[in-house]
């Protein structure tokens, strides 16, 4: 369609319009903190810039990352994070490179009509061993590890949805530490207030419910009793995409927890990122 004809056209229909011709890069979203089943055009190039900061107890974690997503084809996606950390744990801080991490996304089915889209995707990433270990606190648990996941997507004009499960599973590191492993469900549900139009800022709020179940980690073979347990987060966000950029933020609150052992409960989790699609 030619750009000019695009101010012939409603908003709503125009978004419409936008999500049968698959336009992505204009109208797809993913949650803040779970995974949805978004992948760009073939050839296209997503860049963002993630800012994470999580606190639990004297424990303090902000992140820097670097994101570079590249489109392989229309349903398959594969990128790069490069992150920078820093910590704190009471009177000692590090800071420094952490784990870079390497991820795909599959888009294995997906069904348009007027005003929506349904879509479903696998993940498969390698958090690979970067991170200073040395420091305290380390950066890094010196091991490679590995997460898959699975996502569902429902897009339309006004209410989304989304369920996503992701399986953790920490490698091994040279002093026989293995990190727990960990499942983690994610339910989200989204409102778009104002029908969109391809050239104005267009607002989805978020509402997400994310949980966590971890095993208990083995040092040797021995589990470690102060390791593992579930927590849940309620996670209320926005995404604001303006054309071809996004902005997108929220918070995890804690509202339930059962946590082994003498461990800080989490007292939250914020993140931030800004993408730019190519």
């Amino acid at each position: 369609m030619k750009p000019y004809l695009w101010h012939t056209l409603p908003g709503a229909v125009a978004a419409a319009a936008l999500l049968a011709l698959g336009n992505n890069a204009a109208l797809a979203h993913d949650p803040v903190f779970g995974i949805g089943p978004h992948v760009l055009y073939k050839g296209g190039v997503e860049t963002a810039v993630h800012q994470h900061r999580e606190k639990a107890g004297e424990e303090t974690e902000n992140e820097l990352a670097l994101e570079l997503v590249y489109g392989v084809t229309g349903d398959w996606a594969a990128g790069v994070e490069l992150p920078y950390a820093s910590k704190e744990e009471g009177p000692e801080s590090s800071s420094g490179p952490a784990d870079i991490k390497l991820f795909t996304k599959y888009r294995f089915w997906r069904e348009d009509s007027l005003g929506l889209q349904e879509s479903a995707a696998v993940l498969l990433a390698v958090n690979m061993d970067n991170g200073d270990e040395t420091q305290s606190p380390p950066l890094g648990n010196g091991a490679t590890d590995y997460l898959a996941g699975l996502t569902y997507g429902y897009e339309g004009l006004e209410w989304y949805r989304w369920a996503s499960a992701r399986y953790l599973r920490p490698g091994e590191n040279d002093a026989g530490l293995q990190m727990s492993d960990k499942w983690q469900v994610d339910f989200v549900g989204g409102w778009r207030p104002t029908p969109p139009e391809y050239r104005r800022p267009d607002t989805v709020w978020l509402l997400e419910l994310n949980g966590e179940f971890a095993e208990k980690a083995t040092l040797n073979g021995n589990t470690l009793a102060n390791s593992g347990g579930s927590e849940w987060f309620l996670s209320p966000g926005i995404f604001w995409t303006y054309r071809n950029f996004a902005i997108k933020a929220g918070v995890q609150i804690p509202i339930a927890s059962d946590l082994n052992g003498t461990q800080d409960e989490s007292d939250y989790r914020a993140s931030a990122s800004f993408e730019w699609h190519l």
